[in-house]
């Protein structure tokens, strides 16, 4: 049966209908997209425990407890520096660092460790 063909009592019966069904449907909507959300953020929030995401021990102690290399802001307590993650790749990041802070003995991002070949390249920044 057509919404033309019906009276207008029908007609409004069933727009109050969609109307009691409409706040419903909200509800469930911004639940789904709640749901959906927290999903993405644990995931974000898991790849980057305790808010740190690059690791680097330096060759002797960090001139300064905190500095900025690359937009990112580190965290140095004497050789070891820790930073959140920059939207650089992990070699412009560390050799970055290691301008700002001197040679870089190791270096992580994530879960990935720099190997001696792209260490000594991150190094080379170092005048």
């Amino acid at each position: 049966m057509a919404f033309r063909n019906l009276s207008v009592a029908q007609k409004q019966e069933v727009q109050m209908a969609a109307y009691e069904f409409s706040p419903l449907i909200r509800s469930l909507s911004f639940a789904g997209a709640m749901a959906v959300g927290s999903l993405a953020f644990g995931v974000v929030a898991s790849a980057a425990p305790g808010g740190t995401y690059y690791r680097a021990e330096l060759a002797g102690p960090a001139p300064e407890t905190r500095f900025v290399a690359r937009d990112v802001v580190w965290a140095c307590k004497g050789a070891e520096c820790v930073a959140r993650q920059g939207t650089s790749r992990p070699l412009v990041m560390c050799s970055s660092l290691a301008k700002a802070a001197g040679p870089v003995v190791s270096f992580a991002a994530g879960d990935k460790t720099l190997d001696a070949d792209a260490l000594a390249r991150c190094n080379a920044a170092v005048k």
